[in-house]
């Protein structure tokens, strides 16, 4: 393949600096679509089941979502944690909150929010939409032994292209370029050519030299 052009290698370089701050929010948005969060759909049958308490503390935690304030979101899903840990809130209100210290540069605890979930989650949507993300801060961490582990876990197969673009991600940060090319391939033949996600994944294969 011939070498990227001065443009394409910019457009690139935009890419990547867009994926490291918007990666993990891509991945949530895009497991959502997959239909593995199902939240809303779910809320009504867990409102039914679960204890009226868990439901309003709940809603006020997604409240403190939205006024974007790190510490009252945190206190927040430890409330809901706290009272209703063995709810399907609990994993919603830890993986929400992990988000935000995602968001807020705030991995450590972030991290332990997604373990958390991962662990308590009975959800397999829950767990792999934290999974993947658990990776993404072990990435930033330069923790890729841990990252590779967990992109080895069993995934429904809907998650083979998130999986594997991951995966690339992770070998291409260690040099491993044949390696990556092979994950981020695979990665686009799992992803629907008529998702826009799949032009991240090109990008990417095409700046290691791989084919479009």
């Amino acid at each position: 393949m011939a070498a990227l052009d001065l443009e394409e290698q910019e457009q690139v370089e935009t890419l990547k600096a867009w994926w490291k701050e918007n990666g993990n929010y891509v991945l949530l948005a895009l497991a959502v679509m997959l239909g593995g969060f199902a939240a809303i759909q779910g809320w009504k049958s867990y409102q039914s089941n679960q204890a009226l308490g868990a439901s309003e503390l709940f809603q006020q935690f997604t409240r403190q979502i939205e006024s974007g304030d790190a510490k009252r979101v945190n206190d927040a899903a430890d409330a809901v944690i706290a009272g209703y840990g063995g709810s399907a809130y609990a994993p919603r209100a830890s993986l929400l909150a992990a988000q935000v210290n995602i968001q807020t540069g705030d991995l450590a605890r972030a991290k332990t929010r997604l373990q958390w979930t991962i662990k308590n989650a009975g959800e397999e949507g829950l767990k792999n939409v934290a999974r993947l993300n658990l990776v993404g801060v072990l990435l930033d961490e330069k923790n890729y032994a841990e990252a590779q582990d967990l992109l080895e876990a069993p995934h429904p197969d809907s998650y083979d292209g998130l999986y594997a673009d991951l995966k690339g991600d992770v070998l291409s940060a260690q040099g491993k370029k044949e390696e990556a090319r092979a994950a981020y391939q695979k990665a686009l033949d799992k992803t629907d050519a008529k998702n826009n996600y799949s032009s991240l994944i090109r990008m990417k294969l095409e700046a290691l030299g791989g084919k479009k």
